[in-house]
């Protein structure tokens, strides 16, 4: 195991470059398995391929920039007022996606400072955790689900409102309505419902449609994190 160099003002301590490959090596391996989960298990709208590709450049320069100015007092205050001018005109707008980020320069960080079995085992952890809470997610999603309902109103409004509970009510296990307005002729509904599966979705979509014509509808997720 390598010495760790003490401090100085002017001149660096040597980097050993054995030491840097083999840390550029494991951290590349596991950037690339963290952008791997971030396509696989990221729950973002944004592009999440584009991102997942700057994760292992944004590793590996971190682990650079660490192994440089960790023996040297002089480069890190350099570094400081470097970053100082930095100016990044792209916005992180999903927390998701900086929670990543902060992952992979985390990694970057640790291997610069030679701390590769902490890495890696603080790294299979929170995977696994992320992993088992995206997949227990996902399988409450494929159930719970907000169904937004545009109908045209007929004269008799209890009829329109119970055609509507009839369509659906064939294909889902649960639908709990949550608002209803009646404005310009239209009736707007939302229901909280639990289907089995997607089939029984599209299924009480057709049917919506062959006995609502004109009816506009639409499936939103609901996150059970946010709750219901």
């Amino acid at each position: 195991m390598p010495t760790s160099m003490p401090f100085s003002f002017t001149t660096p301590a040597d980097l050993s470059i054995r030491t840097l490959i083999l840390n550029l090596v494991l951290d590349a391996v596991l950037a690339l398995v963290l952008a791997w989960h971030f396509q696989r298990y990221g729950r973002t709208m944004s592009n999440r391929v584009a991102l997942a590709r700057t994760i292992p450049f944004i590793s590996l320069t971190t682990v650079l920039i660490i192994s440089v100015v960790k023996s040297s007092l002089a480069l890190s205050l350099g570094l400081v007022g470097a970053l100082s001018i930095v100016r990044f005109r792209t916005p992180i707008k999903e927390p998701e996606e900086l929670a990543y980020l902060f992952l992979a320069i985390a990694m970057g960080l640790g291997f610069g400072a030679d701390q590769r079995y902490a890495v890696i085992a603080a790294f299979v952890i929170i995977l696994a955790i992320l992993t088992i809470r995206s997949m227990w997610t996902r399988r409450a999603k494929a159930h719970n689900l907000y169904l937004n309902i545009e109908a045209p109103d007929r004269p008799d409004e209890e009829a329109t409102y119970a055609m509507v509970m009839q369509s659906i009510g064939e294909h889902v296990e649960v639908a709990d309505l949550r608002r209803l307005d009646v404005r310009d002729n239209m009736l707007y509904a939302t229901f909280y419902i639990d289907c089995e599966d997607d089939h029984a979705l599209v299924a009480a979509m057709d049917n919506l449609k062959r006995n609502l014509p004109g009816v506009a509808v639409s499936f939103v997720e609901q996150d059970p994190f946010l709750g219901v």
